[in-house]
This record gives structure tokens, sequence and C-alpha cells, in this order.
């Protein structure tokens, strides 16, 4: 066998979200792109501010010596401050040059951190419903995602998973707003959440890292607002990528920043720079750096979304389907009519309908809809998520 079986096996578990979008690229060769409605991928439809093209344009022009060289495995010393002042500003909470890695997105950044901080049988834990390429994330490092319910409004359960921390638990993972459910979580939760973490890392006598992954922080509607880690927890790291809030998903541009009084604070970032280096990212790509120095307080024009979500719950509300109303991202997570969300999705292929089963997130019973698509899109869907909800019926 020339592959591993490790890998094999990862292949057989592989993500939902990919499978549909395989799927939906075989119904689109069938029936023609515009007779499917894909929903399963949450690939960014709106184009980008157009102070992105301005911005680029001026870094190609300009004389800059090795524009294109090798450069600090960190990032660039004038970016990392220009993103250190940006999270000063966001988070409350003053942070340095020295606290921040440019990495290549949320995903690289996340894979720095963990292979600094996870020993060999560590855990990190997280709740669901969650992006489960996580698992894959931790597994990366010799380390085991264990995945713990959240509750019914899809807040997080601090007492179950205060109840999963043992001495291998390195940290814990948190999405806000949450992808698939599109959930922020609010103030009084990141309180409770940092205070029994404070507790539990005395009584294992290590300290547990909380770790945020917050691509979808600035894409938020109705005025909600997103806590900052930083002002309630020492022990904190914030992962993130200007792939939605740009929509720049193939540029493959982010940071880390790490809080100014986390244990081991040296050590944690020389580490954080070293991962970046020997997992093959080496640095992140020059000319983003460069570009998204002068956008950090940019984003798309976010109500476009967020008619794209009025638009979709007041339809499918009509139709009997059950769900909150995200808070935030570009995703809605109803739940499955009868509660088998694999076959609800199928049927729902049937209408050439594209959606992510929760099994995909950890949750099953529900079904995701990613609504970052052209507006005729969610049109022409409806009578499809008609037909289909009332079969069930």
């Amino acid at each position: 066998m020339g592959i591993a079986y490790k890998i094999k096996t990862m292949m057989e578990q592989s993500s939902w979200i990919r499978k549909m979008f395989e799927t939906g690229a075989q119904l689109k060769a069938q029936h023609g792109t515009e007779a499917v409605c894909d929903f399963s991928l949450g690939n960014p439809n709106l184009d980008p501010p157009p102070a992105l093209s301005k911005a680029l344009e001026a870094i190609i022009k300009k004389q800059i010596p090795q524009k294109h060289a090798y450069m600090p495995n960190a990032g660039y010393p004038e970016v990392r401050k220009a993103v250190a002042q940006y999270v000063t500003g966001e988070y409350g909470v003053q942070v340095q040059a020295e606290q921040i890695v440019m990495t290549c997105g949320a995903g690289g950044a996340l894979n720095v951190v963990f292979k600094t901080i996870l020993n060999s049988g560590d855990n990190i834990l997280v709740s669901t419903p969650c992006f489960m390429e996580y698992k894959f994330y931790v597994d990366n490092h010799g380390g085991k995602l264990i995945l713990v319910p959240g509750q019914a409004d899809f807040d997080l359960n601090i007492k179950a998973l205060a109840s999963r921390i043992n001495k291998q638990t390195a940290g814990i993972i948190i999405n806000s707003p949450n992808n698939p459910s599109g959930r922020v979580y609010p103030q009084a939760t990141i309180k409770a959440l940092s205070q029994m973490l404070t507790q539990k890392s005395r009584e294992i006598g290590r300290p547990i890292y909380l770790i945020s992954d917050e691509p979808y922080r600035k894409i938020v509607y109705d005025g909600i607002q997103v806590p900052s880690i930083f002002q309630y927890y020492p022990n904190s790291i914030i992962a993130t990528s200007f792939s939605k809030d740009l929509s720049i998903s193939g540029e493959r541009i982010g940071w880390l920043a790490l809080h100014p009084e986390a244990e081991a604070n040296s050590d944690l970032m020389n580490g954080f720079i070293l991962c970046n280096r020997i997992l093959g990212y080496v640095n992140a790509p020059a000319l983003m750096q460069r570009t998204i120095a002068t956008l950090l307080n940019k984003s798309v024009d976010v109500s476009l979304y967020k008619n794209k979500r009025d638009r979709l719950c007041s339809e499918l509300e009509k139709l009997g389907y059950e769900f909150m109303i995200p808070q935030g991202t570009f995703y809605l997570f109803p739940k499955a009519p009868e509660g088998d969300d694999v076959q609800f999705v199928n049927l729902l292929q049937k209408e050439l309908i594209l959606t992510v089963p929760g099994s995909g997130f950890g949750t099953p019973g529900y079904f995701r809809i990613a609504f970052c698509v052209a507006d005729s899109v969610i049109e022409n869907s409806i009578k499809g998520f008609a037909r289909v909800i009332k079969k069930m019926k």
C-alpha cells in the first residue's frame, strides 16, 4: 500500500463539507451550474472591499528592497506592529509586536499553536457544534480532540467542559461567531469559562490555554459584539484570518496573538515562531502581509450578508423549519425534520440543493446552510426546500 494507514483512515473520515462540495461538482456537471443551489462551502461570494485592490496596487508599484525575499519567520516587524496596535484597540489589552506572528491563515495559526503546546497524548476540548477540521489539526501534533456537547441554544456548557478536563488537557478551542451555528458566545459565558479555566489550571498543575478561532469576528448582525477573551483570561491565544471579512480566502493570510501575561510567554512565542517555520509555512505571504497592514479595520459590506440571512430565514420559517437566527457568520443551522440529518440532506440533493449534515460538525439532527451565495441561489432554492419538508410531514 502506497498510502499511510492513518491517512487512509482520515480520508475515509474526511470533512462532510468537502464531500458535499465534491457532490456538487458532479451535480453541476450533470445539470449545469445554474441549476444547482450550492450551500455547501463557506466560500465568501462578496467581492473584497475596493481598498484591497488599491493597497495591493500601491505595494506592487512601491520600490521596496528585497520585496519578495525571505523575511523574519514571525513576519515583517512593521506588519506585526500594525496588527499589535489593532489588537490593542479591538481587544482592550496592550499588546506589543512581539506577541504577534503572521501566519498562513487561521488554519496555519492553529497548527502552529497545537504544535507548540501539545505533548503526545495531550487533549484539546471543543464545544459542539464545531468545525471538525480541528480534529485533524490536533491529531497532526500528537493530541486528541475531545468533543463536548454545547447547550440547546448552542452556547458553551461550562459544567460539561469542566467535567472533561484532566491532567492531559492542554487547552480549549472556541470559535465565536461559531461555524456552523452562527452563535456568538456572550460576555457572561466568556467570563464564566475564564473563571473555570483558572480554577482547573490550578487543580491539574498546568496552564490550560484558551484558543479563540475568530475568522468571523467582523461578520456579526443586529448590534451584537464579540467579547474579548484577552480581557478575562491571561492564558489565551487568538487565531484568525482575513479569509471571511475581506473575502480573500485563497490568499491564506492571518495572524496569531498571545496574551502578554500568558504563562511561559517567551517560550511560547519562540515556539510559535519556530513552528511557523518547521511546519513548512516558513512565513506568511509577503505581498499579503504588507497589504493587510493597511486594511485591519476594513471588511466587506456585512449588511449584504444580513440581507441574505433575513431573506433565507423568513422563507424557511414560513415553511416550518426550526432554527435559531444566527448572530454572526454566514451560516444557518436548522433542525433536520424527523431528526435524520444525513437522510434529509440526501433528499435536498434530489432537489439539487446542497447543504451539509450536522453530523459533519459533531451535532447530528441539524444541517448547515452556507448563505454566502448569490441572491438568486437563495431564491431558486425555496421551492425545493418547500417540497422536501412537505414530504417529511
